[in-house]
């Protein structure tokens, strides 16, 4: 689909925020009010249940890893990368791998593990989202720093020329705590671009300034202004 040089994908994040693609809804094969359901009992599943979603997709592989990444399914996803190390780097139709899947997820052990068995750090959907992205458009601030010390692109932009930095201003996390602790997680990376703008023209500075109460801590990165006398 061919968007405007103008178009925003903030404010899509704001009106249609529910209906992002993670990956999951590619490969869900029940209806919407299914899928509705198992989000919303998400973490509360029998251990039985796991087992018997793992059965139906035992003959699928690329499927089994993208599902067990996500649901934070560790043994499977060494079982599955045991057979066929190279499923690291599999995607679904929206460009979503395994290491997307458990960024967004906040699964820091499934990260790691994917890390290990050589997933690229910084692949991208088909809208130009990396990990990194979706760790901090969730909130997952101890996967965020996780991805940042193995190389993770600081000020990767999407086709919409959104940065991680962007994503966390939109302060739209159900924790408060953790998305002010993500933007300061950025904030605070040294070689930071705070001032790369969307292909709205917006910075980050910007959309936090419209979207949440944490607007106050991009003063880590203002110019400071110097008040020692010139000689």
């Amino acid at each position: 689909m061919e968007f405007p040089e103008d178009f925003n994908q903030l404010e899509l994040l704001n009106t249609h925020g529910h209906l992002i693609p993670r990956g999951a809804s590619s490969l869900w094969t029940g209806s919407k009010n299914e899928e509705e359901e198992v989000e919303d009992d998400e973490g509360e599943h029998s251990e039985q249940w796991y087992l018997e979603q793992e059965e139906t997709l035992k003959d699928k592989p690329e499927e089994l890893i993208l599902w067990a990444a996500e649901n934070n399914r560790l043994s499977t996803v060494h079982r599955v990368l045991t057979a066929d190390p190279s499923l690291v780097n599999c995607c679904d139709e929206d460009g979503y791998t395994p290491l997307h899947r458990a960024a967004y997820s906040g699964h820091t052990d499934v990260v790691s593990a994917l890390l290990a068995a050589s997933s690229k750090v910084n692949p991208r959907t088909i809208d130009g989202w990396t990990p990194l992205h979706s760790a901090c458009r969730w909130s997952r601030v101890t996967v965020a720093s996780f991805l940042l010390q193995h190389g993770a692109e600081l000020n990767a932009q999407t086709n919409g020329g959104l940065t991680p930095l962007h994503l966390a201003a939109c302060h739209t996390s159900a924790s408060k705590t953790d998305s002010a602790r993500t933007l300061e997680l950025l904030l605070s990376q040294r070689h930071l671009k705070p001032r790369l703008c969307s292909s709205s023209g917006e910075t980050a500075s910007e959309v936090a300034r419209r979207s949440g109460p944490h607007h106050f801590l991009f003063e880590m990165v203002e110019d400071c202004v110097n008040v020692v006398p010139i000689s």
